[in-house]
């Protein structure tokens, strides 16, 4: 039976690739938005396939390769070349060399995380996954870029997020995986999951422009986890090294 449903999640898988397939070919020929959208789909096809692996128990060492493969196409090529085609291609070599870093450090962080596959921490990322910066290019310039955002600012987002979310991606910052649906997930992790909830409803109420402040939100979360822990290590170091030097004055005191 597990044999005969074997296909089903790497169907969802090759539907991901396709529809970064298509968001390139949109984006080729000028329709931005539409090559935006390809890339929102392909998240949603991310998303089901591992859903669905789990679901009829076929995960796969193939699902897990074919997924990667996938991931690179959809979420590190398409939205390089959609930030091209929509913004850089007027600076030539730098534009394509800017462009590029999304694809090149996405593939970076494929490999790492294939690589430290068996054995990791199954509550965090290591880096942000690889759909968040794709997903948070297609909602800024689906909703956001010359539109919501002037001129200037849309300028300043754009090398932000071209140059930001690469090194995010290969940054040692942890970030929560989703929860999963069951009510196991819900009583172990019941902030992750009702933030899940209520940002799905943000994004359906606001018609997707909430989308681009999740990914903010979501990509601020990994900074801010690991600012709190090293300002807890720092505060920590300094009270031992207190705790030291009064142990110290009290023995120099007991000798005089």
């Amino acid at each position: 039976m597990r044999n005969r449903m074997g296909f089903i999640p790497s169907l969802f898988t090759v539907l991901n690739l396709f529809c970064g397939f298509m968001s390139v070919i949109h984006a080729d020929a000028g329709n931005i938005p539409q090559a935006c959208l390809f890339i929102l789909y392909a998240g949603l096809f991310d998303m089901f396939d591992g859903v669905v692996a789990r679901f009829t128990g076929t995960s796969s060492k193939f699902g897990v390769e074919l997924d990667s493969l996938s991931d690179l196409v959809s979420f590190g090529v398409a939205p390089s070349f959609i930030l091209y085609k929509a913004f850089f291609i007027s600076l030539d070599g730098l534009g394509i060399a800017i462009a590029a870093l999304i694809m090149i450090f996405g593939a970076l962080r494929l490999a790492r995380f294939n690589a430290n596959l068996i054995g990791f921490d199954k509550n965090f990322f290591l880096g942000v996954p690889i759909p968040i910066p794709a997903v948070t290019v297609s909602s800024f310039f689906l909703f956001y870029f010359n539109k919501n955002f002037s001129a200037g600012v849309s300028e300043i987002f754009v090398y932000s997020l071209a140059i930001g979310l690469p090194l995010l991606m290969v940054s040692t910052f942890k970030y929560d995986t989703t929860p999963k649906v069951s009510k196991r997930e819900l009583r172990e992790h019941p902030v992750k999951s009702v933030i899940v909830i209520l940002s799905i409803i943000l994004v359906l109420v606001t018609r997707g422009e909430g989308l681009f402040a999740f990914c903010l939100f979501y990509l601020s979360t990994g900074i801010f986890r690991s600012t709190k822990n090293q300002l807890k290590k720092l505060l920590a170091g300094k009270k031992h090294l207190t705790e030291e030097e009064t142990e110290e004055s009290l023995k120099l005191k007991s000798l005089n």
